[in-house]
């Protein structure tokens, strides 16, 4: 699936603070934990939870979440498909980007262990 200038534009536009609460209530519902799911969103942007909460508060969009992100070098050994897009492939990086963080709580949320979630090279 090819994602279209309009679908990366709306991605860019949302808040984190409108996307964390389903996030925690995806992992939540299977189990796992909010300290969990931050550990997971630290290891791929470098925010703790205090800066995640000032974050939230701050109501930043996705696209200003990222760019104030230290994106973790292994950020590229996330692959696979999420909401029928093959991360890899994703040509907007910003788009590719939500899609890691995606397929990380989707992960966190499908039992996986917590070292093979947080890629290693």
């Amino acid at each position: 699936m090819k994602a279209t200038p309009e679908h990366d534009d709306r991605m860019a536009k949302m808040t984190f603070a409108s996307v964390c609460p389903h996030y925690l209530a995806k992992v939540e519902k299977k189990g796992r934990t909010k300290e969990e799911l931050h550990q997971v969103i630290e290891w791929l942007t470098g925010f703790d939870e205090i800066e995640l909460e000032k974050l939230i508060l701050e109501k930043v969009t996705f696209e200003e979440f990222f760019q104030k992100a230290q994106l973790n070098p292994n950020a590229n050994l996330i692959t696979g498909m999420i909401c029928g897009y093959r991360i890899e492939e994703i040509e907007n990086q910003l788009t590719q980007k939500v899609r890691y963080l995606d397929k990380l709580v989707d992960e966190l949320a499908k039992g996986r262990k917590m070292e093979k979630i947080l890629r290693k090279a």
